[in-house]
């Protein structure tokens, strides 16, 4: 089945009043307890609000995006689902759940390193 992606930028919950976030902790962790469920969360969570480092092919660090851009990832979860519209729907869940927005992707497959998964797997 395929993955997907569902994430918000930093800052997408900039608008929510100190008093509502237990409740959005609330719902959002009731999302989640509904995704685990029905079998097709697979992993999530926020990210810190801090600069990013970026590691080129050589080896070199250097600083990466920092919060204030616009486009920086602020959380994100991970469906395993069978249809894009089904991945809309859990995106249609979080969002409501969280107060924002959320950006829906689906992710490559990557057959070599399942197979390598299942191997491993077995192996136990």
């Amino acid at each position: 089945m395929p993955e997907y992606l569902i994430s918000f930028n930093d800052g997408a919950m900039d608008h929510i009043p100190a008093e509502d976030w237990p409740d959005v902790g609330k719902a959002s962790h009731e999302v989640v307890e509904e995704a685990v469920h029905a079998g097709v969360w697979v992993y999530g969570g926020g990210l810190e609000r801090q600069r990013a480092s970026v590691v080129a092919t050589d080896g070199v660090v250097t600083d990466g995006p920092y919060p204030e851009t616009k486009e920086v990832v602020g959380g994100f979860s991970v469906v395993n689902v069978t249809t894009r519209e089904e991945a809309l729907a859990w995106a249609a869940k979080i969002a409501a759940a969280c107060r924002c927005a959320q950006e829906v992707r689906e992710l490559m497959p990557d057959p070599e390193t399942d197979a390598l998964l299942r191997e491993v797997a077995r192996r136990g």
